[in-house]
Formats: structure tokens, C-alpha cells, sequence
């Protein structure tokens, strides 16, 4: 007896993996960049270089700010969000891209002062939300970058 398989499955198998090479990172639905997990700084690079639009150059600065404010930190990317941490203490800090704005996570953020301004449904949780036409306050940003630092981080 000879075995029929189905020539749909056979043509999609055969396509799959040039499509795979061909694949080149893009965005989720409100703009987010789809970007393969990974540790090191490369992934975070790959992640800002497809941040749309003005967001591209707000995450630069922002990448830059935390490097400069933590020489040695720590960074991946997971779930599609940039996270910075500390060897051996967990990530404090992660990035997500919005439609309108692009959200920094303090996973430890209600231990922050001042706290940053949005509330989140896990009590430890705050975030700082980044829009087109805001001047950033470096010098805040660095000071919570700090001081979100100096905290245990949230190990998943």
C-alpha cells in the first residue's frame, strides 16, 4: 500500500524553511519589535534598530543613559522587551514599545524616589511612560536607573 501525503503539507513543508532564512524582524501589533530572546547586548541592539520611528532614537538615548549610569550592566531581550539588570540579582529595568509611547518597567519601582508615575497591577511595579515630544529628564531617569539598581531584581 503506498502512503498519500497530502501535497498542501508537502509544499508548505518545502517553503517553510526559505521563508525562516528570509525572515527579518518586524513588528508586533501596536508597534512593539519582534526580536528572537537572547542575552548580551546585540539582541538589544537588534530590538532598538527596529523600534519605529521616533522610538528608534528614544531608545538609543535610553540604552545609552543606562549604560552610562551602570557601566556593566546587564541585558537581553525576552518576551520581545529589552531588560537590563545586574549579574546575579535579576533585571530591574524593561523596555516595551507602544503605539503612542514607549513603556520603562522598574519591576522594583514603588521602592523608588520619587516613585515613577504609573501604577501597574503588581504593587512593586511602576512605570515611566516615554512620548513623542517629551524632554526627558535625564537626570530623574539616571537617578532611578540607580537606585532600581541597588535593589534585588525580578528573577522570572
Amino acid at each position: 500500500m503506498v502512503e498519500k501525503t497530502s501535497t498542501k503539507s508537502t509544499k508548505t513543508a518545502r517553503k517553510a524553511p526559505a521563508q525562516q532564512a528570509d525572515a527579518k524582524p518586524g513588528l508586533l501589533s501596536g508597534g512593539n519589535p519582534q526580536i528572537a530572546k537572547g542575552d548580551g547586548d546585540a539582541p538589544v541592539q537588534a530590538y532598538i534598530a527596529v523600534m519605529p520611528g521616533w522610538k528608534r532614537d528614544a531608545g538609543r538615548r535610553l540604552d545609552a543613559l543606562i549604560v552610562r549610569t551602570l557601566p556593566g550592566v546587564r541585558k537581553a531581550v525576552k518576551w520581545n522587551s529589552p531588560l537590563y539588570g545586574v549579574e546575579g540579582q535579576g533585571w530591574f529595568l524593561g523596555v516595551h514599545c507602544f503605539a503612542k509611547y514607549i513603556k520603562v518597567a522598574f519591576f522594583r519601582g514603588a521602592a523608588l524616589h520619587p516613585v515613577p508615575p504609573v501604577s501597574s497591577k503588581d504593587k512593586d511595579t511602576r512605570y515611566f511612560h516615554i512620548h513623542e515630544d517629551d524632554q526627558l529628564d535625564e537626570e530623574l531617569l539616571a537617578g532611578w536607573i540607580r537606585q532600581a539598581s541597588e535593589l534585588p531584581g525580578w528573577v522570572p
